[in-house]
């Protein structure tokens, strides 16, 4: 490639992006003039789909239809696959050797196995939204450095367009959804209100629920603090043949071992001191629909042999009794814990993680589902108008930006807490990006400047961590040194440097 057939490509490009708004009728003229004067045989544009983390070839010069139409790749999948994961450039001087190059199209021929392969990232910002590919001839005295910046700069000038289609794409989808909704056409997932989500990640889950739910077999819901397993939970009772009786729900972690045993099985008059009547169990409560225990990796070696004889025998004896009760229920259990690490440590009994892993679930965490975050603060948005009265009516780009590139440490839980005090802090009906806590900003991302110096902007940033983390974990203060990866000692001395009562925090609602 020449310089002079380069400055007249990238004069091609900036015309068709002045003078159109669809992204193919700018792109093939393009592409066909690559063809002519730089010698390409394959020119691919492909989109990135946010909600279902497909990536599909939209605008593609050598290739025919039915090849065109294979050409779809999950991200991660393939090179044009790792382009979209890694945000990186990768450059194939012989596709023959390379072997994550996977011809999905089915275009390469025998005679073209040492033809080259470019492929180059589309962002917006730091949003990756698709990529920029060619196939051309090998040349062995090319170092694909000019290609590859010819391309670099293309992808750039295109990505408006290219963000354009990808929200019309993703819009075409919404209003087919909400076109079968209205035809009577759902989906499994239209029947759970409560779960919010499209993702590929999401729909893996909401295709185990539809699985499981119909049977009785023991569920293992895995997955971070925060990621909804409750919910899973919840999805798969009312889905279930037991949905017309009662889930009771039991947090194995927020109860002392001897209270639990109580809560859980009952306990006979004058089993010890104040019990002045009978008391029957959680389970006993959950006769012929669901019990779903929370946090089951931290029940007590005791209560862990009790509960296996439960699921062995379908049947238990009340604290201070002697008569044995059978039951039928359904089990559902969750754990954000390593279990299989607690059987090495002998923590946790390896019969019991077989009777309770029969179908485990594993629920992604937020970061993995990236996606469904503007669908998330739409329905938190929603929820919180009701609840607090507010009028909040959108979200700005920037404040969606900044959502989009955090890492999320809390998960959905704390994507709701942050949405609920952003819309408090709104003074104009939006939620913009200095509505969100410090822990998502940067200067650079809200054109703000540092004032008060370092130690005061420090100090500000330790405070909201120690608030979020305590929203997070709903006010325990072991967990939320735990998160920061503090001592509690060390988290004592901040909360009174704060003056933070951690108390208020405990009546959070979990996400």
């Amino acid at each position: 490639m020449n310089h002079l057939d380069n400055l007249s490509v990238l004069f091609q490009v900036s015309e068709a992006v002045a003078n159109s708004s669809d992204v193919e009728e700018a792109v093939m003229p393009i592409m066909e003039d690559m063809a002519k004067k730089l010698g390409i045989r394959q020119a691919i544009l492909t989109v990135l789909n946010r909600n279902s983390s497909k990536i599909c070839i939209e605008v593609a010069y050598g290739l025919t239809k039915e090849q065109k139409e294979r050409g779809e790749y999950k991200v991660g999948e393939g090179i044009i696959g790792e382009v979209v994961k890694t945000g990186k450039p990768y450059v194939i001087p012989h596709i023959s050797d390379e072997p994550r190059y996977l011809n999905k199209t089915k275009s390469s021929k025998k005679h073209e196995d040492d033809d080259s392969f470019i492929c180059v990232p589309i962002k917006v910002k730091n949003d990756i939204i698709g990529t920029f590919s060619i196939k051309l001839n090998y040349y062995s005295d090319s170092s694909f450095k000019n290609e590859l910046q010819l391309l670099t700069i293309m992808a750039t000038m295109i990505a408006r367009l290219v963000r354009s289609r990808q929200d019309r794409i993703e819009e075409m989808e919404r209003l087919n959804y909400e076109k079968l909704k209205i035809q009577g056409l759902f989906s499994f997932n239209d029947r759970i209100p409560f779960l919010v989500g499209e993702s590929g990640n999401m729909q893996a889950v909401y295709d185990l629920i539809s699985k499981v739910a119909a049977t009785n077999a023991t569920i293992l819901i895995r997955g971070e603090s925060g990621v909804g397993k409750e919910l899973v939970a919840k999805a798969i009772h009312d889905q279930s043949k037991r949905c017309k009786q009662e889930i009771i729900k039991i947090n194995c972690a927020a109860i002392p071992e001897m209270l639990l045993e109580s809560e859980l099985f009952g306990y006979e008059k004058g089993a010890f001191t104040g019990a002045d009547k009978l008391h029957k169990g959680r389970f006993e409560m959950a006769e012929k629909g669901t019990i779903f225990l929370d946090e089951i990796g931290d029940l007590s070696p005791n209560l862990q042999v009790k509960l296996l004889r439960v699921l062995q025998e379908k049947e238990f004896q009340r604290l201070g009794g002697s008569e044995t009760i059978r039951v039928d229920v359904r089990i559902i259990t969750a754990t954000n814990r390593n279990l299989e690490e607690m059987i090495l440590k002998n923590e946790f009994r390896e019969d019991l993680y077989y009777r309770l892993n029969v179908f485990p679930i594993l629920v992604p965490p937020l970061r993995e589902r990236r996606g469904d975050i503007p669908l998330l603060v739409n329905h938190f948005i929603e929820k919180y108008n009701k609840i607090h009265g507010l009028k909040i009516k959108r979200i700005s780009s920037s404040a969606i930006d900044l959502l989009m590139t955090y890492h999320w440490p809390g998960n959905i839980r704390e994507l709701e807490n942050c949405i609920e005090r952003a819309g408090i802090l709104s003074t104009d009906e939006v939620i913009r990006s200095h509505n969100l806590p410090p822990t998502l900003q940067s200067a650079a991302s809200t054109d703000t400047r540092v004032e008060g110096g370092l130690e005061a902007t420090l100090e500000n940033v330790e405070k909201q961590m120690l608030i979020d983390a305590l929203n997070i974990s709903k006010g325990n203060i072991t967990k939320a040194a735990e998160q920061l990866k503090l001592t509690e000692r060390m988290m004592g001395l901040r909360l009174k440097k704060y003056n933070i009562d951690p108390k208020i925090f405990k009546k959070n609602k979990t996400v």
